[in-house]
């Protein structure tokens, strides 16, 4: 995949560049961002250097992972990270992707993250053809649960013991969305909407 931008009213999600670094050690040294991601902990400025300088650019190139950096129109500042993310089958019949994210403590609470990933997802199901888009977060993890369902996400309950943090199995909670579950909006130009021609048949269960 080529690096795509996308823009909202205050924000530009850009893929990350090597001078991104600094702001990306900075904001990862918050205790939230290692607590409920999957980032290194601690996170030195290697890892921001690795992140930014390798990790990105292969996740493209790759068709792996499409990290975008989050940066206000305003005054360049970035604002955290957000992305599509196992992506082993996006060009499978589950046409499924996953989308995660992370906010500078600095920028929570401004609806920063909601206008961001509204983009993202209207990205996603209009030019990539996802049919099935899911959010898996910790248990516990109300700030991400909160911003997955101002999205629209439906929750489908708990993975018991999915995911292993330092040597501790953890429940994980998981939400899906589906093209069908986005209002009628402006997509990106050219592109097909949620009722795309090309889409999979659902027959969702009656029960």
């Amino acid at each position: 995949m080529k690096p795509v931008t996308l823009t909202t009213e205050r924000l530009v999600l850009r893929p990350f560049e090597p001078s991104d670094a600094p702001a990306v050690h900075a904001a990862c040294q918050e205790p939230d961002i290692p607590r409920w991601t999957s980032v290194p902990s601690p996170y030195g400025v290697e890892d921001a250097e690795r992140f930014v300088g390798t990790v990105v650019p292969e996740g493209w190139r790759d068709d792996t992972a499409y990290d975008f950096a989050v940066v206000s129109r305003a005054d360049g500042s970035l604002v955290g990270a957000m992305g599509l993310v196992r992506l082993a089958r996006l060009h499978t019949p589950e046409r499924q992707a996953e989308l995660g994210y992370w906010t500078a403590r600095e920028h929570r609470g401004r609806g920063y993250t909601v206008e961001a990933a509204r983009a993202v997802l209207r990205w996603a199901f209009r030019d990539l053809g996802v049919e099935r888009l899911e959010w898996h977060a910790e248990a516990g993890n109300e700030g991400s649960r909160a911003v997955a369902r101002s999205l629209g996400f439906h929750m489908e309950g708990t993975l018991r013991a999915q995911l292993v943090r330092e040597g501790i199995r953890r429940d994980v909670w998981i939400g899906s969305l589906l093209p069908s579950d986005l209002p009628e909006g402006p997509g990106a130009s050219g592109a097909a909407g949620p009722g795309r021609p090309d889409a999979t048949p659902y027959l969702p269960y009656p029960g």
